[in-house]
C-alpha cells in the first residue's frame, strides 16, 4: 500500500482529494508488461552468430494458489497452503513452414542437450518487474540455444529423408488475441470443511470392514500471463474446487475393493452441502458392503448397456485420444485415425463434439472450459464426427494434413509444452429410446447371442489407452458397479471382478441404440502435457459386444486386528 502524508488542507478539499485519488495498478498488467518487455529485447537482440535468431517466442506465467485438506479417521491429516508461479517459455528457430519442433520436442526435464545446467522455471512470487524479467532471460536463453541446436539437427536428418509433398507447415500463423479477464473472487472456508472434512471421515469408524478411508477438500486457482512476439496479450483466471470421498476394503477372497464420490465446482458454494455429502458417504458404504458380498464373474464377451458416466470414458478413451492432432503424425503414433477425415468411422446415428465453450450444462459445470487455450488461442467449439463420418480433429497450433489452423486446444499443465487434448468431449445420438426399452434391447440382444444374460455398468472410475504404435491399439475401462441382468426374469445381480478391454474401431461400431439423457462424467485427464481438467458427456450406450477381462484378483489378507476405533464402538468407549 502506498502511504502519502496530505498538506493541511480544508476538510471538504482533502476529501475531494482522496475520491480522486487513481486506482492501484493491477499487479498482473505491470507483469504482463514487464514480460512483454523482456519478449522485446529478446526478440531484437538474441542471436548467435552466424545462426538463425528465433522467428517466434511466447511467455506464460502461472500463478497458482492452493489449499488442501485431507481428513482420515475423523482428524485433519493435512491442512496446508501452498502459492507458485511457474514460466513457460517457448522459442523458435526457422519459420513457419520448417522449425525446431517435433514429436520428439515434449520437454519433460528442460535442459538442453549439451547443457551442463537446467535454469530454474520458477518465477518470483514478489511483484518485481525486474526479477521476473530476469528469470525470464536466463530461461530464454536455455531455450534459444536448444531450440538452435534441434533445428539443424532436423536440417541434417532431412537430407535422408523423403520429401512429403502433404507435410504440413511446423507451426501454424494465428491473430494474435488480447484479452484482461476481471480478477476472480477464490473464498475458502476453511473452518468450515475442516469440520465437514473430520465430520465425513469419521461416518465410516463405526464400518469394521472399511479398513481405509480418505475425505479431501482442494481449493485452485491458477493466473495466467501470456504474451507472443505475434502480439498476443492474454491475462486469464480460473478456479477449481474439488471434494472426494474415498474408501477400501476387501472381499472375502482378498480381492480390493474400492469406492468414492468426487464433485468438482467453478465456486465453493457449488460443492455439495452437508446433507448431500451425508447422504452420498452413506451410499459409498452401502456399496462396498454390496460389492464385498458380490460374487466375482468369469470374464465375458456378450451385450452390456454402459451408463452415461460410463460411456463418457468409453468416448474419451476409444474416441477422444485418437482425434488429437499431434497423434496424427509421429513415428511412434498408431495414427488410428489418420486419412479418415470424410470416411464413416462410427454409427451414422453418432455424432462427437469438442467444446471448451461450455461452461455448464443442464445446470452442472463442466471441467474443460476455458477461453483461451495455453498458446494464445480461443477455445472452440470443433466437430470432430457428424452422423458417424469424420469431420476434423482436435488441433492446436502444430498443424495437422487439411488443418492448418489452430481450433483452440492446445493444453498442458504447469511448465509442459502444450499439445492437442480434448476439453469438453460430448457424445450425441439421434437413435434414443428410454431406460426400460434400452434394458429390453439388452436382453433380447443376449437372447439372439445365447447368452444367458447382458451387463449393465452404472459406475465406472476412469479408464486408459496405448496410442502409440508400440503396443496394441486397445484401452481398458475400470467399472465399479457393474450388474448381471438374467435373459429369462430381467433380474439384476451385482457381480465384481473384471475390467472393460478392446479395440477402438470394434467398440465403436458394436453400438446398437442410446439413452435419452446424457450424464456429465468430470475429471483430469493425464498424457504427453501432464493433467489436463476435463469433461465426457454422453447418452447411456447398447453395445452389441463388450469384452470383460478379469481384474487383478488379489489374495491379500485384510487387517488381522480390528481397528482401534471400530474396537471402541464396539466396547461402548467413546474417543
Amino acid at each position: 500500500m502506498r502511504i502519502r502524508t496530505w498538506p493541511v488542507l480544508p476538510l471538504l478539499a482533502a476529501s475531494a482529494l482522496l475520491t480522486a485519488a487513481a486506482p492501484a495498478p493491477d499487479t498482473r498488467v505491470v507483469l504482463m508488461d514487464a514480460m512483454a518487455e523482456e519478449l522485446q529485447r529478446n526478440q531484437q537482440q538474441l542471436k548467435l552468430q552466424n545462426h538463425e535468431p528465433p522467428y517466434f517466442m511466447s511467455y506464460q506465467l502461472k500463478d497458482t494458489d492452493q489449499y488442501g485438506i485431507v481428513a482420515r479417521y475423523g482428524a485433519v491429516f493435512l491442512d496446508d497452503t501452498y502459492r507458485d508461479r511457474k514460466l513457460y517459455v517457448d522459442v523458435r528457430v526457422g519459420t513457419y513452414e520448417f522449425d525446431n519442433s517435433g514429436p520428439e520436442e515434449y520437454d519433460f526435464f528442460g535442459g538442453g542437450k549439451g547443457s551442463s545446467y537446467i535454469t530454474n522455471k520458477d518465477a518470483p512470487l514478489d511483484d518485481s518487474p525486474l526479477a521476473l524479467r530476469t528469470s525470464l532471460w536466463l530461461v530464454t536463453d536455455e531455450k534459444y540455444k536448444a531450440a538452435l541446436s534441434s533445428f539443424l539437427k532436423k536440417k541434417a536428418e532431412n537430407v535422408y529423408a523423403v520429401e512429403d509433398p502433404k507435410q504440413p507447415p511446423s507451426f501454424s500463423k494465428e491473430k494474435p488475441a488480447t484479452y484482461t479477464q476481471p480478477p476472480l473472487a477464490f473464498p475458502f472456508n476453511r473452518e468450515r470443511w475442516v469440520r465437514v472434512a473430520r465430520e465425513v471421515s469419521s461416518r465410516f469408524k463405526n464400518h469394521p470392514d472399511i479398513f481405509d478411508s480418505e475425505v479431501r477438500v482442494t481449493a485452485d486457482k491458477v493466473t495466467r500471463v501470456f504474451v507472443s512476439s505475434e502480439g498476443g496479450r492474454i491475462i486469464s483466471e480460473q478456479t477449481m474446487y474439488g471434494l472426494h470421498v474415498m474408501a477400501v476394503t476387501r472381499a472375502e477372497d482378498g480381492q480390493l475393493l474400492d469406492n468414492s464420490r468426487n464433485y468438482y465446482s467453478p465456486t465453493e458454494a457449488g460443492l455439495p452441502d452437508e446433507k448431500k455429502l451425508a447422504e452420498a458417504t452413506n451410499k459409498v458404504i452401502e456399496e462396498l458392503a454390496a460389492l464385498r458380498k458380490a460374487p466375482s464373474i468369469d470374464p465375458y464377451t456378450g451385450p452390456a448397456i454402459l451408463a452415461p458416466e460410463a460411456a463418457g470414458v468409453l468416448f474419451h478413451e476409444t474416441l477422444g485420444h485418437r482425434l488429437e492432432g499431434d497423434r496424427q503424425d509421429g513415428e511412434g503414433e498408431g495414427k488410428t485415425f489418420r486419412g479418415q477425415v470424410g470416411k464413416q468411422v462410427l454409427p451414422t446415428f453418432l455424432s462427437i463434439v469438442d467444446d471448451p465453450t461450455l461452461r455448464t450444462l443442464q445446470g452442472e459445470p463442466l471441467n474443460g472450459f476455458y477461453e483461451y487455450d495455453e498458446e494464445g488461442v480461443k477455445g472452440q467449439r470443433t466437430v470432430l464426427v457428424e452422423k458417424g463420418v469424420l469431420k476434423s480433429y482436435l488441433v492446436s497450433r502444430r498443424p495437422v494434413d487439411g488443418f492448418l489452423q489452430s481450433n483452440g486446444h492446445g493444453r498442458s499443465q504447469g511448465t509442459r509444452k502444450p499439445v492437442a487434448r480434448m476439453a469438453n468431449l460430448i457424445a450425441e445420438s439421434s437413435k434414443q429410446v428410454d431406460d426400460v426399452e434400452l434394458k429390453k434391447q439388452l436382453i433380447a440382444e443376449a437372447k439372439r447371442q445365447g447368452k444367458p444374460y447382458g451387463l449393465i455398468i452404472r459406475d465406472i472410475t476412469g479408464g486408459n489407452t496405448n496410442t502409440s504404435s508400440y503396443g496394441y491399439q486397445a484401452f481398458k475401462g475400470m467399472p465399479r458397479m457393474v450388474y448381471r441382468v438374467d435373459v429369462k426374469t430381467g433380474q439384476e445381480t451385482l457381480v465384481r471382478g473384471v475390467e472393460i478391454v478392446g479395440t477402438p474401431l470394434s467398440s465403436m461400431n458394436r453400438i446398437l441404440a442410446t439413452g435419452r439423457k446424457q450424464g456429465v462424467f468430470n475429471g483430469f485427464c493425464g498424457a504427453e502435457s501432464g493433467n489436463v481438467p476435463v469433461s465426457t458427456v454422453a447418452p447411456a450406450v447398447l453395445l452389441q459386444e463388450i469384452e470383460l477381462q478379469r481384474a487383478v484378483e488379489g489374495k491379500d489378507r485384510p487387517p488381522i486386528l480390528m481397528s482401534p476405533a471400530a474396537s471402541s464402538t464396539a466396547s461402548g468407549e467413546v474417543k
